[in-house]
């Protein structure tokens, strides 16, 4: 279910905040954002990850052991494991700034959002405390 404008304009609002009061947090998460892998990554992967699978079964029917383990399975395994993990943390990264969403609700709004000098957790309380205020006086 999409969000209200109303709540995706709080979403910017706290995303900005963020971005002003803590800018060294934001860029080493975003900057370990996992992404899809192009096709020749994903090549790769495939291709790595079948090799992986060729030398675990090969290994199972070929009789080397070290001390009772089968090497060449257990370097199928790594293989395959080397493969996923090559996958999963080499796609493309976002590394970029605050998100152009956030700059057009500073702009409507007339001010950077930490333009007061509040704290970000004392700007969520004091909206917070409002939405109840509202409501009391609805009923």
């Amino acid at each position: 279910m999409p969000l209200s404008e109303h709540e995706q304009r709080m979403l910017d609002e706290i995303e900005s905040a963020l971005y002003a009061e803590d800018p060294k947090f934001v860029s080493s998460v975003t900057r370990h954002k996992v992404g899809l892998p192009n096709a020749r990554r994903r090549l790769v992967v495939a291709l790595g990850f079948l090799a992986g699978l060729a030398l675990l079964v090969g290994g199972l029917m070929v009789d080397v052991e070290i001390g009772g383990l089968k090497v060449l399975s257990f370097v199928g395994f790594l293989v395959m494991f080397g493969a996923a993990v090559y996958g999963l943390m080499g796609g493309r990264s976002a590394a970029s700034g605050p998100a152009s969403g956030s700059a057009s609700t500073k702009k409507k709004n007339g001010k950077a959002s930490g333009a007061s000098g509040d704290s970000l957790s004392r700007r969520m309380e004091d909206r917070f405390n409002r939405r109840f205020e509202r409501d009391d006086r609805d009923l």
